[in-house]
């Protein structure tokens, strides 16, 4: 479903039925749009603020909005939203983003504590700096923010989408039971030591 799409009530129970009639019903949930705007915020629009808000955060509310009842119904659903590291700290030129991303972490736990009673497990997944084509130039051509990454990250690398798949489908399994409201991040433990400097901080073995 395209991205503007997903903004639109109508447009999303429309999607869904479709799904619903032809696939059957949804027992995993993962909203997984999202865009993101690099502007300084003295010189982002209000009409680009509100959209990365409306993809980010109020279309996974909609989407969910649809897709939970049924869940609710039959007792069972794992709802995963893609969260991110500015879920809980923010950077330059990307308020928005993180103010979403924040909204997000919130909105998962608020989920958490209205149906965990209907045996729903409503997680969120943080990734960390995953390779992917679009920062493929940053990881090879020796650009400055790919050092920053190798150093700052104590696993000592980017991370794959496979790690962000894993960690996926653990929260959809049974394994994930009795694991609720909370942000999975996989980010090779850049979170856990933001200061982290490769060399600096190892001791001998």
């Amino acid at each position: 479903m395209p991205k503007k799409e997903l903004t639109c009530e109508a447009e999303v129970d429309k999607g869904i039925s479709q799904i619903e009639k032809e696939v059957g019903q949804i027992d995993i949930l993962v909203n997984n749009a999202g865009i993101i705007k690099r502007i300084p915020i003295l010189e982002m629009k209000i009409s680009e603020f509100e959209q990365v808000l409306d993809i980010d955060l109020v279309a996974p509310l909609i989407v969910t909005k649809r897709v939970a009842p049924g869940m609710i119904e039959r007792r069972s659903g794992k709802i995963i939203n893609m969260c991110s590291m500015m879920s809980v700290y923010g950077r330059v030129t990307v308020s928005a983003y993180a103010a979403a991303k924040g909204g997000l972490k919130l909105l998962t736990e608020s989920m958490c504590c209205e149906w965990a009673k209907y045996n729903l497990q409503i997680n969120a997944i943080g990734p960390g700096y995953i390779a992917t084509s679009q920062n493929a130039v940053i990881r090879e051509n020796g650009h400055p923010f790919n050092d920053v990454v190798m150093c700052r990250t104590p696993a000592g690398r980017w991370g794959e989408p496979e790690d962000v798949g894993n960690a996926a489908l653990f929260l959809a399994s049974k394994a994930a039971d009795f694991v609720n409201g909370q942000v999975l991040f996989v980010d090779g433990g850049i979170l856990a030591n933001f200061g982290y400097v490769k060399g600096e901080n190892d001791l001998p073995d």
